[in-house]
């Protein structure tokens, strides 16, 4: 069973160890465990459902909580305090393209909005409706959509429902002795479709591409309408609509279907633990490799704080003792970078490109631990989230930030979110443990992802307090930095108030008059990604 208030198996635990929780007093302070609220009280504080009866839609108390929260820490403590605030009104799961169709216009004709929803892992806020919206909210979960509809193998496209998930989608394409590669942590149970709305990245995006690289098509409901896009392997015919998909984080409609370009099934894969002296040679390596255009499928800097972490929650202290003395011996003390290298390809391209690599990582003064400590990475590359469940039962909570900059601007960027969340909760009495890792390199730059670590309050409205000052200090200090408010996680509510300072002016001007072009009534507009009131035109009056 899913967790109701969590991530993942309620049967999967991944307990915390008594030097972990040692390690964490020490940084963040001692921690008082919380008090969770029970499925029925959390219902219990809900609203009653504003739609009129209809035979696919559910207005059970339990079925409108789980579709009006994902994984962000907003959700979390609202469910875990059992203090939910605004829910939808009732949830419907179409199974074909033309019962989503009949859902889209029974909700036109009732005054509802239209909430699409895929695996419910948004760490962005995109699952909540607006707090004090006068129309009811129906959420189309697509999650009985997971078929392949068609496969190509000359072209190695493949169509399939667009609420098909990670596990799914992979079995289904390997079948074919294809994979897409796409594997962000939340792989178990994102969808397709919430990849494509968010402008997703996997962890080995450098071989296999973000959203952008491999999504090829759509089939979409709007307002106005279906929508198809045909996948062309390119076009010089105006702006490419795809675009316009990608990140729409379900302000255009229904996404019922994606075409994806899959690649072939690796002969080979590896991946391997570098360790630099410092930060400053981990990045300049990181970029080296990235700018030299060494095929790999991964690059994964883990900073020095990070680096540190890792290793004192490890456990198994006679090993970790035995690495840190040879480490030393290589020159790799206090304030080391851990790099992980992902290999992929034929045996001979994994070769070649491990070659071209341990050239390079020699030029920087790097310590290879060969496989070791990539296997084990490989082997809890989906588990490690699971932690978040046993910090929260000890009375901690996790947050996370992530943008992309230049180069120029890496380190300085990383700075600047570390302090600004030590700062905020510096200024509420409390303290953070932040550390961070590059998760994504580009030639011309790289994704920074912080992760803080935070006491729960003793109560819903102290936790909130905490985490939204720290979401604010640390998205303004990426403003000011010149990143982007989201590489990966998208926008939906919780980034939208910095938003226009990417889009800025005529851009974000732009942006709206587009939603409002394919949705003039606000069917779809549940806040996501623009904070703005939607304007509701003549139709929407005439309901």
């Amino acid at each position: 069973m899913r967790r109701w208030n969590g991530w993942g198996d309620d049967a999967v635990q991944a307990p915390l160890a008594a030097h972990a929780l040692a390690f964490l007093r020490e940084r963040v302070g001692a921690s008082t465990p919380p008090r969770d609220a029970t499925l029925e009280q959390a219902c219990a504080g809900m609203a009653a459902s504003r739609l009129p009866p209809h035979p696919d839609v559910s207005t059970k108390a339990a079925d409108r909580l789980a579709a009006s929260y994902g994984q962000s820490l907003g959700d979390w403590i609202a469910l875990r305090f059992g203090q939910p605030g605004a829910v939808c009104d009732g949830v419907a799961w179409p199974e074909s393209d033309d019962e989503v169709q009949a859902l889209v216009d029974w909700a036109q004709a009732a005054g509802a909005r239209l909430l699409p929803c895929g695996g419910r892992t948004s760490v962005a806020g995109h699952l909540a409706p607006r707090v004090g919206d006068a129309r009811p909210v129906l959420v189309l979960d697509l999650s009985r959509m997971r078929a392949l509809r068609h496969f190509d193998p000359v072209a190695q496209l493949a169509t399939f429902d667009a609420g098909v998930r990670g596990p799914d989608l992979e079995a289904q394409l390997r079948a074919h002795g294809c994979t897409l590669g796409h594997y962000p942590q939340s792989f178990e149970y994102a969808s397709l479709g919430g990849w494509v709305a968010t402008r997703s990245s996997g962890q080995q995006s450098l071989r296999y591409g973000r959203a952008e690289q491999w999504f090829a098509g759509a089939r979409l409901v709007t307002p106005r309408g279906p929508w198809a896009l045909p996948p062309l392997p390119a076009s010089a015919a105006g702006p490419d609509q795809r675009e316009w998909v990608l990140g729409s984080e379900g302000r255009l409609g229904v996404i019922t279907e994606v075409t994806v370009r899959a690649s072939r099934l690796p002969e080979c894969e590896r991946f391997v633990g570098v360790f630099l002296p410092d930060e400053a040679r981990g990045q300049a390596l990181a970029r080296e490799l990235v700018q030299q255009r060494v095929p790999l499928s991964m690059l994964r800097l883990s900073l020095a704080a990070e680096t540190d972490t890792t290793l004192r929650l490890a456990g198994h202290a006679r090993a970790i003792g035995w690495l840190d003395r040879w480490l030393r011996w290589r020159g790799c003390g206090d304030g080391r970078s851990l790099l992980l290298l992902g290999l992929t390809g034929s045996v001979a391209q994994v070769r070649h490109a491990q070659a071209q690599a341990a050239r390079l990582v020699r030029e920087h003064g790097g310590a290879s631990t060969g496989t070791v400590l990539g296997r084990r990475w490989q082997a809890q590359r989906f588990a490690g989230v699971y932690l978040r469940n046993a910090l929260w039962e000890a009375g901690y909570m996790v947050d996370t930030m992530e943008t992309a900059v230049d180069w120029s601007r890496t380190a300085a960027t990383v700075q600047a979110m570390e302090q600004a969340g030590r700062d905020a909760l510096q200024a509420l009495g409390e303290r953070c443990h932040a550390y961070t890792h590059l998760s994504h390199v580009y030639g011309s730059g790289s994704s920074v992802y912080t992760t803080f670590v935070l006491r729960v309050g003793p109560d819903a409205a102290t936790s909130r307090a905490r985490w939204w000052a720290l979401k604010q200090a640390v998205s303004q200090a990426v403003v000011r930095s010149g990143g982007t408010i989201s590489h990966q996680h998208g926008v939906g509510h919780d980034h939208a108030p910095w938003l226009a300072a990417e889009k800025a002016g005529v851009g974000h001007a732009a942006l709206a008059d587009l939603l409002r072009a394919f949705d003039p009534d606000g069917l779809f507009d549940t806040g996501n990604l623009l904070q703005a009131p939607h304007v509701p035109g003549a139709g929407a009056s005439q309901q």
